[in-house]
Formats: C-alpha cells, structure tokens, sequence
C-alpha cells in the first residue's frame, strides 16, 4: 500500500512538473517585401524585447509553471525555418540564450511570397507539441497581406476549434516617402489581420508603423499576452 501510495505522489508530482502555463510561438515574416535591413530589426528587436525587465519580470512571474517559447520564420507555402526550438524559461539565462540565438541567426534564402495561412497552420502545429500548457498563443508578425497558399481565412477556420489563441503583429512601411499613405496601409493591414487571421476570444492586433518600431510593438504584445495569464492566476487564489 505504501509503495502504491509513492508511485501514485510521484506520477502526480510528474503531471504537474510537466505543464506550463503558457507556450508562445512567435512566427516572424521573411518574405520578398522585407529586405536584409528589416529582416535584421526584425529579429534583434525580439531579442531585445525578451531582454527588457518588464518582459523577464513577467516571464518569470510563476516558475513552478513556466512559459515555453519557440521562434519561427516564415514566407510562401514549404518555407518555415525554426529559429528557436521549445524552450522553457526558468531563469534569466534561459532568456539570455534565446536573445543570443537570435543574434547569431543570419538569413535563409527565403523566396518572395507571402503565405500567411500556411503560416498560421505551422504555428499551430508547433503549439499541438505542447497540449499541457494552459495556453497556447501564435504571434504571427507580418508587413503584407497573402498572396500564395492557403487563404488565412480558410486556415482560421480550419483552426476554429483547436483550442489556440492567434494575435497578430501588422508593420507598417518605413518609407516616410509614403507619408500619409503610411497610416492608410497600416489601417489596411491591421483590418485585414483582424477579419482573416487573429482567432480567440481575447485575441488582437499590436501595430509597428515601420520595422524601427518593432522591439517596442513585440514588448507591448508580450505584456498584454503573459500579463492576462499572471492576471487570471492571481483571480483564482
């Protein structure tokens, strides 16, 4: 009976240890329109946002669940390339080694087009990896609409019932040339983002107006996703 009563505590013990309360794939766009420069904001400025001590202070709000993190980059249909692989964040370095990842990352030969909603299928398949965590968010930044593959909205409701939160990432042009064409476009962007791609009942869209904002807009979207579960913790106690 004793040995029984051990076996049972530590399977339980292993159940509990083996969930997060959150995993987080971030899906980063590296299609024709963004260019070597961009490509290199892009990807330092999420580095950068996961170095912030707003962002370490609510990652490692709650260790005893902890947040798991993948990065992706994406472009046509076939075109996703792992950047980060599932990472659960425990302490500081963990975060260190993932901000230091994305600075030696240097870029693929990625073709030109845009494929959101195959895009947004391989993010969710990257979070089916991870059914014990209590939420499951695809960030999915993008500076253009699709153009090849499957249409985002066929994708959103291919995914309408897996149980995954969507929210997006619109970026705006940089080209100040555009002048007021630039709040028109981004206007555009972030309509077409919230009617075909962002899926869940608290999901939304965070707006870059250009690619030199993009470390300030990934640190405002980090907080409100990992706030809203430290929030929902501290109502149930």
């Amino acid at each position: 009976m004793t040995r029984l009563l051990a076996l049972v505590c530590c399977l339980l013990a292993g159940s509990v240890s083996a969930q997060c309360r959150q995993a987080l794939a971030l899906g980063l766009d590296v299609s024709g329109s963004v260019d070597v420069h961009e490509y290199r904001l892009q990807i330092d400025g999420l580095a950068a946002a996961l170095r912030r001590p707003e962002i370490r202070k609510i990652i490692l709000a709650n260790l005893a669940f902890p947040v798991r993190l993948a990065v992706f980059e994406w472009s046509e249909p076939g075109h996703q390339r792992v950047l980060v692989k599932w990472t659960e964040i425990r302490t500081e370095s963990d975060l260190g080694r993932i901000a230091a990842r994305l600075g030696d990352v240097t870029r693929s030969a990625a073709p030109q087009g845009t494929a959101v909603g195959n895009a947004m299928l391989f993010g969710a398949d990257l979070l089916n990896q991870k059914p014990e965590c209590w939420k499951r968010t695809l960030d999915l930044s993008g500076d253009g609409k699709h153009n090849l593959g499957l249409h985002p909205r066929a994708a959103k409701a291919l995914l309408q019932d897996n149980g995954i939160t969507i929210n997006g990432l619109v970026i705006g042009v940089d080209d100040s040339n555009y002048g007021d064409q630039r709040d028109v476009q981004i206007g555009e962007l972030s309509a077409y983002y919230n009617a075909w791609v962002i899926l869940g009942p608290d999901a939304f869209v965070e707006v870059a107006l250009g690619f030199e904002a993009y470390e300030d807009a990934m640190t405002r979207k980090l907080i409100r996703e990992l706030q809203g579960i430290i929030l929902s913790q501290a109502s149930d106690q």
